[in-house]
């Protein structure tokens, strides 16, 4: 039987286990009681342990063949030391992970100015968030090459889903950019994302990033439109760049700053997947039309 570690248990790492099959043994680090049982729930080992306290990590060394790092850095550094003390508990002593599979952003591109790009761009990070993932990326790189470990690295946007919509954001009249200043934007739903995680573990190659995107084609305003049209909700107020600034936080500022479109051409040749998900009107035929009753508002 092989032994998976899940590193990282929010969202995507549920979906993810629960799409396991065969014979594998999960184990899950968790930080605390709660945690713990939940992974209990889902038939996985909970192992306690912080990302943030390196002693806390000894068990890890040698525990599995596959880790899946889903994991975030902090908020308050600017690289990734939590990925850093996951790489030295997996290198103390022992056989080391045959497999290592990273959830990051597809943010490390920066502003591409609207430009089709693919795994081949070069990174350019502009916010602090993006340069973390990219330190994260370069330290695992790193780790691949000098262990033999076969790490790939899955670049995921805007993430969707029933329970993960800005529903929230459009009740409150959160504005949107002026047409003409509308960037293009990209998204992926969570079970396509963990569904992407788990493929890489069967055939991801070494070292190798995949953008793991839908098959939408969308500018961010025409994205919170379709929203607001489908749940009959206000639609947003459009704003030249220069007022949206002054009226929105700086995190939803740094997403309408950066304009790209992310092929997934990659993703779908080497590791087989086709999309149950291909764009949000896919998701939105599921949900009952003008109905926000039962969803969670973010």
């Amino acid at each position: 039987m092989q032994r998976w570690l899940i590193v990282g248990s929010g969202d995507i790492a549920r979906r993810m286990a629960s799409l396991v099959r065969g014979p594998v043994q999960l184990f899950a680090l968790c930080r605390d009681r709660d945690c713990a049982a939940r992974w209990r729930e889902l038939g996985a080992i909970p192992l306690t342990g912080n990302l943030d306290h390196p002693a806390t990590l000894r068990r890890l060394s040698g525990l599995a063949e596959v880790v899946f790092h889903f994991a975030p850095p902090p908020t308050h550094t600017p690289d990734d030391p939590r990925t850093g003390n996951l790489i030295a508990a997996l290198e103390r002593g022992g056989s080391l992970p045959q497999h290592l599979i990273y959830i990051s952003t597809t943010g490390v591109y920066g502003d591409c100015q609207g430009a089709l790009i693919d795994e081949t761009r070069p990174v350019c990070p502009v916010t602090p968030r993006a340069r973390r993932r990219t330190d994260a990326e370069r330290r695992l790189r790193a780790f691949g090459a000098r262990s033999g470990c076969l790490v790939s690295i899955v670049r995921a946007p805007g993430i969707y889903a029933e329970d993960r919509l800005p529903l929230k954001r459009l009740q409150q009249g959160g504005p949107i950019p002026a047409s003409a200043e509308d960037p293009w934007t990209n998204h992926i739903h969570a079970l396509d994302l963990a569904r992407a995680a788990l493929q890489a573990a069967r055939r991801g190659r070494p070292n190798r990033i995949y953008n793991a995107v839908d098959d939408n084609r969308l500018r961010l305003g025409d994205y919170y439109e379709r929203l607001a049209h489908h749940f009959g909700l206000p639609m947003p107020e459009r704003l030249p760049m220069t007022t949206l600034q002054q009226r929105i936080s700086e995190i939803h500022w740094s997403f309408m700053t950066e304009s790209r479109q992310i092929a997934n051409t990659r993703i779908k040749s080497e590791l087989h997947l086709s999309w149950y998900y291909p764009t949000i009107d896919d998701l939105l035929r599921t949900i009952p039309a003008r109905n926000i009753g039962d969803l969670k508002l973010e």
